[in-house]
C-alpha cells in the first residue's frame, strides 16, 4: 500500500506547484518586511527638544523662506525686463535654482508646521521692483545686484551653519547639508555676477552696499515677524 502511495506522488506532475511564477508568488507573499536602516521620523528638521529650540528653528526657517522668496521675485523682475536679451537664459538658470530652493523650504515650513513671515507682501513687491529697476540699468545692473544679494544671503547662511555646528552638528545633519548645498548655489550665482561684469556698472559699490544694506533689514525683520 505504502509503495503504491509512494509510486502515485513520484508519477505525479507537480509542475504546477513547483513553477517558478508560483514560487515566485510565494516569497513575495511571505517575504520579510523590509529592515528599517534608520529610526529618524524627520525628513531635515528634527523635532525641537524644547520651547526654545522651537523658536530658534522657526525663526531660522522662517528667515531662509523669505531669503528664498525675496530671491525668487528679484529674478522674476530681472527676467520681465531682460528675458528676451541675451542674458536671459542665464538669469532663467539662476532663478530655476531659486525656484528649487523655495519649494524646498515651502515643504519644510509646512511639514514643521513654520508660520511664514509675516512681511511676504511687502517682499513680493520689493523683490520684483528691485530686480526690474536693477535690470533696466543693463545686464551690469541685473548682475550688480545678484552680487550683492547672494554674498548676503551666503553670509546669512554661513552664520547659521557656524551657529548649528556649535549647538550639535550630529542633531542638525540634514539641517546642515541642506543649508551647505543652498549657500553652495548662492556662491555661484554671485561668481556668476562677477563673471559678467558686475563690477563694471558705474556706482558699482554704492548700489552693492544699498541693497546689501537693505538685505540686512530684511533679515532681521523677517526673523521677528
Amino acid at each position: 500500500m505504502q509503495r503504491a502511495v509512494f509510486a502515485h506522488i513520484a508519477l505525479h506532475d507537480w509542475t504546477h506547484v513547483f513553477s517558478p511564477l508560483r514560487i515566485r508568488q510565494c516569497c513575495l507573499k511571505h517575504r520579510a518586511l523590509p529592515v528599517q536602516l534608520s529610526s529618524r521620523a524627520y525628513s531635515v528638521i528634527p523635532p525641537p527638544c524644547d520651547e526654545a529650540e522651537k523658536a530658534l528653528l522657526h525663526s531660522m526657517l522662517r528667515v531662509d523662506h523669505a531669503g528664498e522668496y525675496g530671491a525668487n521675485r528679484i529674478y522674476a523682475g530681472q527676467m520681465a525686463v531682460l528675458g528676451r536679451t541675451q542674458t536671459g537664459p542665464l538669469i532663467q538658470e539662476m532663478w530655476d535654482q531659486e525656484k528649487k530652493h523655495l519649494a524646498k523650504f515651502n515643504e519644510i515650513l509646512a511639514e514643521n508646521r513654520v508660520r511664514p513671515t509675516l512681511l511676504l507682501p511687502l517682499w513680493n513687491i520689493a523683490g520684483f521692483l528691485l530686480g526690474a529697476g536693477t535690470a533696466l540699468l543693463g545686464k551690469e545692473g541685473a548682475m550688480a545686484c545678484t552680487v550683492a544679494v547672494e554674498e548676503s544671503i551666503s553670509e546669512h547662511y554661513n552664520s547659521q551653519i557656524r551657529a548649528l555646528m556649535e549647538e550639535d552638528p550630529d542633531r542638525y545633519v540634514e539641517l546642515l547639508k541642506l543649508i551647505k548645498e543652498f549657500r553652495d548655489d548662492e556662491m555661484e550665482h554671485h561668481d556668476t555676477g562677477l563673471e559678467h561684469d558686475a563690477e563694471s556698472l558705474p556706482g558699482y559699490k554704492l548700489l552693492k552696499s544699498a541693497i546689501q544694506l537693505g538685505c540686512t533689514a530684511a533679515i532681521f525683520a523677517s526673523q521677528r515677524l
